[in-house]
């Protein structure tokens, strides 16, 4: 008979951990890559009964889909901008709230970069520069108006091969398709980079702040699992996973 007791007693809290399990997708940009990863990874150990899916790409590609109808929970953009117009149309269930300032870096596998500049990329040695497509991913904005603002960018367009995203424009340069690009810093010191090839800060006063922002989408509006998920990210084990990775952390009164 104890037995028995026992054995419904552990059925009762199976089925009330299954009951009260969530799961959640994030769309995110793609410099969050291997910092997100590992913030998703600790939130893991600490919510196990729980589950956090992550979709990588670029920042206006996802802003279109969320619109369209897809089934996002949180949105992590990499232009802060992008989360405040969905905000505007009545897109999301929280304010935006801001959570990294990026870096954009010239990155080479095959040549040093760490002794290059921008006007680096008029070298004759050089005939593929990767960046973003400048349409929808910001990075790939932030590259543009670098180039534009050291009066590069005319000479240095017919070099351009364009990434759907910022890894993909680093998956150009680490394959050979492009000897330089101008990637994210985050993903620069990724463990997939890292040792791999070398880096140049590229100046921030050549380019608009990378300041990027997320939201609790529309859809997600009555889950517990997606508020308890965007608290983690504002905690310092997650702000510590980020500063790791190369971004500044902005303040909190950056949120509008």
């Amino acid at each position: 008979m104890m037995f028995i007791k026992l054995l419904l007693l552990v059925c009762s809290l199976m089925l009330s951990l299954e009951v009260h399990a969530e799961k959640i997708t994030i769309a995110a940009a793609a410099d969050l890559r291997f910092a997100l990863d590992e913030i998703v990874a600790a939130f893991g150990k600490d919510y196990p009964a729980d589950e956090v899916a992550v979709i990588y790409g670029s920042s206006g590609m996802f802003h279109t889909q969320i619109q369209q109808g897809a089934p996002y929970d949180l949105y992590f953009s990499a232009d802060i901008s992008l989360p405040r117009e969905l905000a505007k149309k009545g897109y999301a269930a929280s304010a935006v709230k801001p959570y990294a300032i990026g870096r954009i870096v010239l990155w080479s596998a095959s040549l040093d970069a760490s002794k290059m500049t921008l006007a680096s990329l008029l070298d004759s040695g050089i005939s593929r520069v990767a960046i973003a497509n400048p349409v929808h991913a910001p990075y790939g904005r932030r590259a543009e108006e670098a180039l534009r603002a050291s009066g590069l960018w005319e000479k240095v367009a017919p070099k351009l091969v364009y990434g759907e995203n910022i890894a993909q424009a680093a998956q150009y340069v680490q394959s050979g398709n492009a000897q330089v690009g101008i990637i994210a810093l985050s993903l620069a010191i990724s463990p997939q980079l890292a040792g791999k090839g070398s880096y140049w800060l590229v100046p921030d006063s050549l380019h608009e702040p990378l300041e990027q922002g997320y939201i609790i989408t529309r859809r997600a509006e009555k889950s517990v699992l997606a508020r308890r998920f965007a608290d983690y990210i504002d905690g310092k084990p997650a702000r510590a996973v980020m500063r790791r990775y190369g971004f500044a952390l902005p303040t909190e009164t950056t949120a509008r």
